[in-house]
């Protein structure tokens, strides 16, 4: 298998995925991409108080979807839910040494799916504490 255009860190993550299947005990999950372009990420957060315990993903895509998803998962661990949300796609990109150009979106899915899985937690927290405060 030729993958000259990934860094040795893409193909890593890529060959050796960390994290990766449903996270039992998740509170959070963010779903984006589409079976019509062919990229789809679940990202499942557990998230107590304020930080991020444990992440992992389900991922079916290519090589760059699939170690960005892994990458995003291995750098949120233990982060608050605050700098999470400061996490850019660019960031994810730096951390697996680039990504070629035409492959960019991958780290955006990655980072967009990581967000959405914070808002869907969030959304979830505001509910709950709504409920509280009306009982």
């Amino acid at each position: 298998m030729q993958h000259t255009d990934y860094s040795a860190k893409v193909i890593d993550h890529f060959m050796n995925p960390r994290n990766m299947g449903e996270l039992a005990g998740a509170n959070a999950v963010g779903t984006v991409g589409s079976p019509a372009c062919g990229d789809m990420m679940d990202i499942y957060l557990k998230v107590e108080g304020d930080q991020i315990v444990d992440a992992s993903f389900k991922t079916f895509g290519c090589t760059a979807a699939i170690a960005n998803s892994s990458m995003m998962t291995e750098m949120v661990k233990g982060m608050s839910l605050q700098d999470a949300e400061n996490l850019k796609n660019r960031d994810i990109e730096a951390a697996l040494d680039g990504l070629p150009p035409h492959k960019i979106h991958c780290s955006t899915l990655a980072a967009d799916a990581l967000h959405e899985a914070i808002k869907s937690y969030k959304e979830r927290q505001g509910a709950t504490q709504g409920k509280v405060a009306a009982s």
